[in-house]
């Protein structure tokens, strides 16, 4: 071998080791420090770069729209917390996607050690049905015990489980 493709492999050897410790610290330190939480209500405000009149045009006009999404009778109106940290936790279904996972983007942000930063979401289906899906976990997502592979009906009360929490779909 030459001198020059030696120098070359050393050199691309010593890359791939620093880039694997810089990984392995920033994989220890979000497993320290866990994830950022931001305040929801901050993000869910308008923006603060517009001026004022367009900022309650557009809060009027949010609240003109029609609402269309009515809710099938004995459909789920809530989900809920019912076991983990964030007990008692109420999220009101109004037909968005709910996304369940460390990230701090997620709807639902789990302090857990076994969810993973996009670990799961449930979302309506065209008949009004929600559906669960798991988005490759590690640890994987169980709707009453069986471990989910594809996306999911989700009866009401049929509790779902992400690492040590359990969420449920109500009236």
């Amino acid at each position: 071998m030459s001198e020059l493709t030696l120098t070359v492999m050393r050199l691309g050897f010593l890359a791939v080791l620093w880039l694997f410790v810089i990984v392995a610290v920033q994989v220890i330190r979000s497993d320290l420090f866990g994830t950022r939480v931001t305040q929801r209500a901050a993000r869910r405000g308008a923006d603060p770069s517009r001026p004022p009149q367009q900022r309650q045009q557009q809060a009027q006009n949010q609240r003109q729209q029609p609402q269309n999404n009515r809710q099938r009778r004995g459909a789920p109106t809530k989900l809920v917390v019912s076991e983990g940290s964030l007990t008692g936790t109420t999220v009101a279904l109004q037909g968005q996607t709910i996304t369940l996972g460390r990230a701090h983007d997620s709807t639902i942000v789990l302090d857990d050690d076994y969810a993973s930063s996009r670990h799961a979401r449930i979302y309506p289906d065209r008949d009004g049905q929600w559906i669960v899906e798991d988005l490759g976990s590690t640890n994987g997502t169980y709707l009453d015990r069986n471990r989910l592979t594809t996306p999911t009906p989700v009866p009401i009360g049929a509790p779902i489980r992400i690492g040590k929490t359990v969420i449920e779909l109500r009236k």
